[in-house]
């Protein structure tokens, strides 16, 4: 196991406590999980492209569609019916049996862990979401990259956290800041990275918390760009309005596009609802089952194949023709929706990106044979827009949809239409849906990022008044054999760890110390080795605000703090909660 094996990294005390404490040591961290984050984006695009290569013989099959793979020449382009299942045939089972948080499109998972699980992200995910999510673009899944690599980012940040035991606080911003990395490596885009992991991960952020995720963002680019040269992920012409008339052009671009980014979301887990209904089979073989009905629309539009960047840069261009642009958009949102839905691993970021611009490409097309092309302006200004306004209507992130197109394209003179269209795009689409594209997959598992329970039996009565006596703390020098026998005549699976001059260190749990019995080093650990350090709970919180806390945790209990957050003055269970709100009020006398 992992976490087993990071416990025998003996750390200096005087180290971890400027890791966890001084400012400099978060920008430390910050550097290193840059640094990793860019690492794995790096060795995540070559996985991608080796499965490409492998399983279509072209380096990117959607600019290829007429010709099929040299490897097997005999199947022509046929092939693509069974690359997907042979695909989902490797990842199905790798996904299912190591880590189920790798299916999907990964963000929301990073987003619940930031709100809801103190930043906690299993670090196994790292590995499994980079195979499965290769796997499955390689072989011909209509996804993208971005989501993959900020799960991978983010499990970085949070391994780093978990290893030194960092509080809640900073280990949120970590996340972020593997994030970040993975946006700004993978995408060739710096300030892209650092608004996305702010206002998708963290959503509500500090000053601190900007800086940190700012110099992770800069490292990873900076290690991407030494390994993959430092051009943008796309090349776009640059445009600009030559008409004031086309503002009125772009705001009616701009309600289309919230319309479409809506309808994405919408179509994308309605085929995951008949997916589920129609399987009856093992998971593990759901993406080789369903790859055979993928495979399908890929034969029928090959231009859908893996992530489709040439076939977006061509709509771009102005070289299709507005049927062939619509049938795109309309198989974009129905592949895309069959990968995730058949248990596929991908992210959404480029296929909204992919929709809004054959959009924005139909609508310009179109109005330039209803409007003098003088006025109208070129169609791949419409593009470029609605590229920006549908990822903005589907992910509710507007201020990161306009900095990742000015990356993209450098052109400061595309700024205003731009801003107007995905503004009006993402009112649009809070009209029409209360959900984004990547919170309503939460929404629909029953959690809700935006809940504020202001009511009710937890919300207004203290700690303190539910608080149990604290069972005697463990001193943090103990050997870990001697403190097995104590754990395990411990009811609550936890116990209270303090240092020599009687400071609260943290918990060890029965859990870290049976997985400790296992490792042939066990004689030399000691309780100070194995001890966590979870978010604090202080006698004056409200049962409410401990819950969030208590429920993640651990064990069946926490200890709670002073208010100086220094020394453990009781415990907390869940017991004690539900026996104190619940219990009968006292007979009244007749």
């Amino acid at each position: 196991m992992v976490m087993p094996a990071l416990r025998k990294i003996r750390w200096r005390p005087g180290f971890v406590t400027w890791i966890r404490e001084a400012q400099w040591g978060l920008m430390a961290l910050a550097f290193v999980v840059g640094c990793g984050a860019g690492l794995g984006a790096v060795v995540f695009r070559w996985l991608v492209n080796t499965f490409t290569e492998l399983f279509s013989g072209h380096a990117d099959y959607s600019a290829a569609t007429a010709l099929g793979n040299p490897r097997v020449p005999w199947l022509g382009v046929w092939f693509v019916l069974v690359a997907p299942s042979i695909g989902g045939a490797l990842y199905g089972p790798l996904v299912d049996r190591f880590a189920r948080e790798a299916r999907g499109h990964g963000v929301p998972e990073v987003m619940y862990a930031v709100a809801q699980r103190d930043g906690r992200i299993p670090p196994r995910v790292t590995v499994i979401k980079a195979l499965a999510s290769a796997l499955c673009i390689g072989s011909g899944g209509s996804v993208g990259r971005e989501g993959p690599i900020v799960q991978i980012g983010a499990a970085l940040g949070s391994t780093a956290g978990r290893l030194l035991r960092v509080p809640e606080g900073r280990m949120r911003s970590l996340v972020a800041c593997g994030a970040a990395g993975g946006i700004a490596a993978t995408f060739n885009a710096p300030l892209a990275g650092v608004f996305f992991a702010m206002e998708l991960i963290l959503r509500d952020f500090t000053v601190e918390s900007f800086g940190f995720v700012v110099l992770s963002s800069v490292t990873a680019s900076v290690v991407g760009r030494s390994a993959l040269g430092d051009a943008p992920f796309l090349r776009l012409p640059a445009f600009h309005v030559d008409h004031p008339v086309q503002y009125l052009m772009f705001a009616g671009l701009g309600l289309l596009a919230g319309v479409a980014g809506t309808a994405f979301s919408g179509v994308l887990y309605r085929i995951e609802d008949l997916c589920d209904k129609v399987w009856r089979g093992p998971e593990w073989l759901r993406p080789a089952a369903g790859g055979v009905v993928l495979g399908g629309v890929l034969l029928v539009l090959p231009q859908l194949y893996g992530v489709g960047y040439p076939v977006l840069e061509n709509a771009v261009d102005g070289r299709y023709v507005v049927g062939f642009l619509l049938a795109l958009l309309v198989g974009k949102i129905l592949a895309t929706s069959l990968t995730i839905g058949i248990g596929g691993s991908g992210g959404v970021f480029a296929p909204s990106l992919f929709i809004g611009a054959m959009l924005g490409a139909a609508y310009g097309v179109g109005l330039q044979h209803l409007v003098t092309p003088g006025v109208s302006g070129a169609s791949g200004a419409y593009a470029l827009v609605g590229m920006g306004a549908v990822f903005a209507a589907a992910s509710r992130a507007p201020i990161t949809a306009v900095v990742v197109l000015f990356e993209l394209t450098g052109e400061y003179s595309i700024i205003l239409p731009l801003m107007l269209a995905i503004v009006l795009a993402t009112l649009t689409a809070r009209v029409l849906s209360k959900d984004s594209i990547y919170t309503l997959k939460l929404r629909r598992r029953g959690i809700d990022l935006d809940a504020r329970a202001e009511h009710g039996p937890f919300a207004t009565v203290p700690v303190r008044e539910v608080v149990e006596a604290l069972p005697s703390p463990l001193p943090a020098s103990m050997p870990v054999g001697d403190a097995v026998p104590i754990l395990s005549r411990s009811p609550h699976g936890a116990l209270p760890v303090v240092g020599a001059d009687g400071t609260y260190r943290g918990t060890i749990t029965a859990r870290a110390a049976a997985e400790a019995l296992t490792e042939e080093e066990t004689r030399r650990l000691t309780v100070d080795d194995l001890t966590e350090l979870p978010s604090p709970i202080t006698a004056d919180m409200t049962i409410l605000q401990a819950l969030s806390i208590l429920v993640s945790a651990p064990g069946t209990g926490l200890p709670v703090l002073d208010e100086r957050r220094t020394a453990p003055v009781g415990w907390l269970t869940h017991q004690r909660v539900l026996q104190a709100v619940h219990a009968p009020a006292p007979a009244q006398a007749a």
